[in-house]
């Protein structure tokens, strides 16, 4: 899942993107408004957590601009206001969810995995592929029966491969989905990370390269 968090507290904004990229997650981060116009237009992100009350651009106009881009992406509306009223207006403007400040840590990590299912097509809650069986709430992976144990970047390549049911995934892809915006593309960390899960998942080897495509299970 990639995830753009919006949040003009910095410390704030740090913390939760911290948190949700121990989940397995893609995160990027910015602090005002019309950054987040800006990377909505470049990239594609599953959820936008973003704070309402953004300067430069007010979070009420880059949750419009969202919605009039026509992506799938989900939006988490933030607040410091628990007034009935506001969470109504959010909304009503495109908003999916909306989670009044100060909230549980927990809350937001749910709400976001509710949201970014919402954002994708339904899958069985565990997904099961050529032996291997992956539950993403539990973060729990199966190798005919035996659990194995993967690193949060493992976990985020085999789930885009899963959710894939046996199409084949480019590098590029992998690096949109399992990375944030500050990885460079020329780099040779989708390989590397590739490599370690085969050895990880043992053998027979289930990830197969397809030459000059990309990867697929």
């Amino acid at each position: 899942m990639r995830v753009l968090v919006v949040e003009d507290e910095q410390l704030l904004a740090d913390a939760v993107a911290t948190g949700l990229r121990r989940q397995a997650m893609a995160v990027d981060v910015v602090y005002d408004g019309a950054a987040a116009t800006e990377r909505v237009d470049l990239n594609d992100y599953d959820v936008v957590v973003l704070d309402r009350d953004l300067p430069l651009v007010h979070g009420d106009d880059v949750c419009r601009h969202i919605v009039e881009c026509g992506k799938p992406t989900r939006v988490l509306m933030l607040t410091a206001s628990g007034d009935i009223s506001d969470r109504v207006e959010g909304l009503e403007i495109g908003a999916d969810d909306y989670l009044p400040k100060p909230f549980a840590f927990s809350e937001l990590i749910a709400r976001v995995r509710a949201l970014g299912r919402r954002a994708t097509p339904p899958l069985p809650p565990v997904m099961e592929r050529s032996g291997i069986t992956l539950d993403p709430n539990r973060r729990e992976v199966h190798r005919d029966g035996r659990q194995v144990h993967l690193a949060p970047k493992e976990f985020a390549v085999l789930d885009v491969l899963m959710r894939s049911a046996g199409a084949v995934v480019s590098a590029e892809q992998l690096l949109e989905k399992a990375w944030d915006e500050n990885t460079d593309p020329f780099t040779n960390v989708v390989r590397v990370t590739v490599m370690t899960l085969r050895r990880k998942l043992g053998d027979p080897p289930v990830i197969t390269t397809v030459p000059g495509a990309g990867y697929r299970i």
